[in-house]
C-alpha cells in the first residue's frame, strides 16, 4: 500500500511542477541559455528536470513565438541558445502576477 500511495504522490508532484515549468522557464530565460545549461540552473536551483522534459518545452514556448533562438558556434560544437521574445517577457510580468494572486489563494485554503 505504501508503494502504491508514494507511486500517486510522486505522480501528482510531477504533475503540478510540469504546471509551473512555463513560468519558471520564460523566467530564466529572460537572460540567453543554451537548453543544457537551463536544465543544470534549474537542477541546482532545486528543481527536479530532466532534458527530456525541457527540450519539448522550449520547442512549444518557441513555437508559440514566447522565446526566440539562435545557433552561436562558439568552441567545440555548435549550441543553440533561448531566450524570452517580446511577447514572452509580456507575458512573464501576467504570469508571474497571476502567480502570486494564485499561491496566494491556495494557501489561504490549504492552512
Amino acid at each position: 500500500m505504501s508503494t502504491i500511495k508514494n507511486k500517486l504522490s510522486g505522480r501528482l508532484i510531477q504533475e503540478y511542477h510540469r504546471g509551473t515549468l512555463t513560468l519558471v522557464v520564460l523566467s530564466v530565460l529572460k537572460e540567453r541559455h543554451y537548453g543544457y545549461a537551463l536544465v543544470q540552473k534549474l537542477q541546482e536551483a532545486g528543481l527536479d528536470v530532466s532534458q527530456d522534459t525541457v527540450y519539448p518545452l522550449l520547442r512549444r514556448l518557441e513555437k508559440q513565438k514566447l522565446l526566440q533562438s539562435e545557433w552561436i558556434v562558439d568552441g567545440s560544437r555548435p549550441r543553440k541558445y533561448y531566450s524570452a521574445s517580446i511577447e514572452g517577457n509580456l507575458i512573464i510580468s501576467e504570469l508571474q502576477q497571476e502567480w502570486l494572486v494564485y499561491t496566494e489563494t491556495i494557501r489561504g485554503i490549504i492552512q
